[in-house]
């Protein structure tokens, strides 16, 4: 069988493919042939030769927003992209002969899925996001399955077929890691909860000035520990803290880092974790049923963290603090408030794992299956 995945732009929408791309490819070996198709400079580019997929590439991007006039040039090169891309979509379809085309959202799903169609192959999407994707609502109207990660996602799709709630893939080592192992390899003493703070790997500013907020209004409490990712951008921090008296060099119960690369262990050991609300980021904290703070970027597509982190708020899952809200004494409220009671942090914990669906993957390969004759 032959199956052509399409998607691009961010790891949100890439790494659920290659996770389910590799679960077809574990359980059939050679008898699965996958293609990839994305665009060649973004991440696509890079993450699915790594793994180990065939790729081709299409040029295509998105229609600019705002001001009509001033991006009426870029817009109208938008336009000619999106016709020679079909073309160089049904060519690649056409030589590779897929028996079903799978999109995960990013420009470059669209005239792909839209080829196939043309071409009466069988197509699937799945949606990641509580607000969907203009790509993929427009796609859903011809789209034989439509899967989604969310419940939420329903009201705010119109489609042919029945939509089927698969949630979003986690990796293993995080569903089956262990707690107390992983404070364990982080020496995190088990009378003391841990807060794991980050802003994505460029890092998020105004995350980083709450956290450093945070870190000094409580350090001298000792009650807690911390670890921060400070990403790229946020390389001041440690500058900052100590201009807020947190001398790093001697505190064990305080850790910032640039980037964090062993999340399969710094998120099963916090009991509490500050963070956007990607929607990788929310199911990884629905798997372990983490208590955390959601703060969502506010410089994303139709504002889709938003609507992510509501969705858990709605279900008494996770505490919200909007970004033009956001200053070191509300974040730091807000924790003192969880830490001071086991009771709701566990309850808010056990609310986020009711929302978890931990076989997503194998769900998302059973649909796609089901349209191969």
């Amino acid at each position: 069988m032959k199956l052509l995945f399409a998607t691009g732009g961010t790891g949100g929408h890439i790494n659920p493919a290659l996770a389910v791309a590799g679960r077809i490819k574990k359980e059939y070996g050679n008898d699965a042939e996958i293609l990839f198709v994305g665009t060649a400079n973004r991440m696509e580019a890079r993450l699915v030769p790594a793994a180990g997929f065939d790729f081709k590439t299409i040029e295509i991007t998105g229609f600019y927003r705002g001001n009509p006039l001033k991006n009426l040039g870029r817009n109208l090169h938008t336009v000619k992209l999106i016709m020679s891309a079909s073309r160089e979509a049904e060519k690649i379809i056409k030589e590779f002969n897929p028996d079903v085309v799978i999109g995960f959202g990013g420009y470059v799903s669209g005239p792909v899925l839209r080829a196939a169609h043309k071409l009466h192959i069988p197509i699937a999407i799945h949606e990641q996001n509580a607000f969907p994707g203009v790509t993929n609502k427009a796609l859903a109207k011809i789209a034989d399955v439509v899967m989604l990660t969310s419940e939420d996602a329903k009201e705010r799709m119109s489609t042919k077929s029945e939509m089927v709630v698969t949630g979003l893939p986690v990796r293993d080592e995080l569903i089956l890691s262990n707690r107390d192992i992983a404070r364990a390899e982080l020496g995190v003493p088990d009378d003391k909860p841990l807060i794991l703070s980050m802003g994505g790997s460029l890092g998020a500013n105004a995350i980083n000035e709450a956290v450093c907020g945070l870190i000094a209004n409580k350090k001298d409490d000792h009650d807690c520990y911390f670890l921060h990712a400070m990403g790229q951008y946020g390389l001041w921090v440690p500058e900052k803290l100590e201009e807020l008296g947190v001398d790093l060099n001697n505190r064990s119960d305080i850790e910032v880092r640039e980037y964090i690369n062993d999340m399969h262990i710094c998120m099963p050991a916090a009991d509490l974790i500050i963070c956007r609300s990607g929607a990788t980021s929310l199911y990884e904290i629905r798997a372990l049923g983490k208590a955390s703070i959601l703060i969502p970027s506010p410089n994303v597509a139709e504002n889709h963290q938003y609507y992510n982190a509501m969705e858990l708020v709605n279900n008494d899952a996770a505490v919200i603090i909007e970004e033009k809200d956001l200053t070191p004494e509300v974040l730091t409220e807000e924790v003192n408030k969880l830490l001071k009671d086991k009771n709701r942090l566990r309850e808010i914990g056990d609310n986020v794992k009711e929302m978890a669906i931990l076989n997503a993957t194998d769900m998302i390969v059973e649909n796609i299956l089901k349209l191969i004759k």
